[in-house]
Parts: structure tokens; sequence; C-alpha cells
């Protein structure tokens, strides 16, 4: 379990290390390139969901507790980037299952 802190302690939350690790990549992409963003997030308590405006301008951290960084699915870093640019912002979503590779055997 890893923490998402936006701007101070206060605004802090747990996130699996995996779905953190994808969302790293999604934010860093973003907020490298100027662009500010809504990020919803369910909160875990049930208590309904929190709003951030992600900019540039306040600091982030990505705190992760486990000691092995997790394979990346590019689908889903995919998905959450388009979420991030659209007009409802990002928001975390299950994992798609990963396309394979198929090639065909050999005759």
């Amino acid at each position: 379990m890893g923490r998402f802190i936006y701007g101070t302690t206060a605004n802090s939350f747990d996130i699996d290390d995996r779905t953190l690790a994808h969302l790293r990549i999604v934010i860093m992409n973003k907020l490298r390139r100027s662009e500010s963003f809504m990020f919803d997030v369910a909160m875990s308590d049930g208590s309904g969901i929190r709003s951030f405006w992600l900019s540039p301008s306040v600091p982030i951290q990505f705190q992760f507790f486990g000691s092995r960084s997790p394979h990346i699915n590019r689908e889903w870093v995919e998905e959450m980037m388009a979420a991030a640019s659209g007009p409802k912002g990002l928001a975390i979503t299950p994992e798609p299952a990963e396309a394979t590779d198929i090639h065909p055997s050999p005759r």
C-alpha cells in the first residue's frame, strides 16, 4: 500500500502500490507538460469522492511501501492519460487486461 500526498499530509490517502505506480506515470507526464487537470479519488472509508485540481505549482509526493517496482500495464496508462486529458479528468479505474503479442506458430 502506497500513499499519494498532495501539498500537505492533510491531503493524502492510501493507494495500492501497483495503482500508484501507474498514476505516477500519468500525473508526472501531465505536469511535465504544465497541464493542470482534475483528479477524483473515491475515499476508502466510503465517505464519497474527493476531487483535486492537480497543478505543477503544488508539491506532490508518491510514497511506495513495497520493495519492488510493479510491472507497468501500458494500456492502463494510456486509458488514464486519455481520461486526464478529457472533460471529466483522471479517476482510478479497474486495470484492463494486457494485450499479449500473438505470434503465429511456424508451419
